[in-house]
């Protein structure tokens, strides 16, 4: 049976890092306040001119460097995104553009932090299927020119990045054993970014309104977050025949230290099980599980025939996993 396998992984965030303490020069906060809550020490922030087709490009060519193919030999490119270049054409496209090929698919996924597994497994069932043998799926953001930089509470949790994974259908027990998605649009007022869209169509007064930028009712959030992280986790896990204890590596979408340590905890998971970046990138949406994951490869955590566990929760809201032999 054909699987689709990770053969090469790729990330890229911007050089500019903004600290906890560059936040305290305008905000009524502190980085005591903020890392208490939430883990995070910094985040890195896009440059003037930098797009997130160019974050995006970045990681996908470490990814393809990586599998050893080139950008002609990819089928399919999908990118998780809420902040793509533009509202259309999709992400995708300028990405397959900056990687100079043409003529296979390219698409966007709007899952917000749940993107990127919402991209992967649009992926794995081409590939399963026959249809395609090779993927690029990439999760980026830049959420740093969406958030209102004057909310203390939201605009203190986001970074900029992209991670990619480059997947081909091979023969062999390795590769994406099960992916599982899931939405419940009743919560969409939870986190959301009001304009402009169909609702609130552009407009001056609604810039003074502020609505372009992302809303959150961050307690809510985490109360729904951390029981779908756990109960999508154990349905890939208990699905597939396997318990928290035969994990070797969990990568979850890091949204903020305190719903990755009551996930972990709920899954019974062991500190060394989990791979953590969140106090030096931040939230960065459909990019986090990707940068972590190829993270985790180059520091060697990913060992052949390792099984590998993700899961995210985002705005829609949206949860999913999926569960890998490595």
């Amino acid at each position: 049976m054909i699987k689709a396998r990770v053969v090469g992984t790729g990330s890229y965030v911007p050089e500019r890092v903004m600290t906890n303490f560059d936040l305290e020069k305008f905000l009524d906060t502190s980085d005591d306040w903020i890392v208490t809550r939430t883990g995070i020490r910094e985040r890195h922030v896009a440059a003037e001119g930098e797009m997130t087709s160019d974050l995006a490009t970045t990681a996908a060519r470490r990814a393809l460097a990586m599998a050893a193919i080139a950008a002609d030999d990819i089928d399919l490119i999908v990118v998780g995104t809420i902040s793509g270049d533009y509202p259309w054409p999709a992400t995708a496209c300028l990405v397959q553009h900056k990687l100079g090929t043409r003529g296979q698919a390219a698409f966007d996924v709007s899952a917000a932090c749940s993107g990127f597994l919402y991209a992967l497994s649009s992926a794995v069932s081409q590939i399963e299927s026959g249809r395609i043998r090779r993927a690029l799926v990439i999760g980026a953001e830049i959420l740093t020119r969406i958030v209102d930089w004057e909310d203390r509470n939201t605009c203190v949790l986001f970074g900029d990045g992209a991670g990619a994974v480059v997947l081909e259908g091979l023969e062999g027990d390795s590769g994406v054993l099960s992916t599982h998605l899931h939405a419940d649009g009743s919560f969409w007022e939870l986190l959301h970014q009001p304009g402009f869209g169909s609702v609130h169509p552009p407009s001056v007064e609604g810039i003074t309104a502020r609505l372009p930028y992302l809303k959150m009712q961050g307690n809510e959030v985490f109360k729904i977050a951390v029981r779908s992280l756990h109960e999508v986790a154990l349905e890939a896990l208990e699905g597939n025949g396997f318990s928290a204890a035969d994990v070797d590596l969990f990568v979850p979408h890091q949204a903020n230290r305190r719903i990755l340590d009551a996930t972990v905890k709920r899954l019974g998971l062991r500190d060394d099980q989990v791979y953590v970046n969140v106090e030096r990138f931040g939230n960065t949406s459909g990019a986090s599980i990707p940068i972590a994951l190829d993270e985790a490869n180059r520091a060697g955590r990913l060992q052949g025939g390792d099984l590998v566990l993700l899961d995210a929760f985002g705005g829609g809201l949206t949860w999913a996993s999926a569960l890998l032999r490595w």
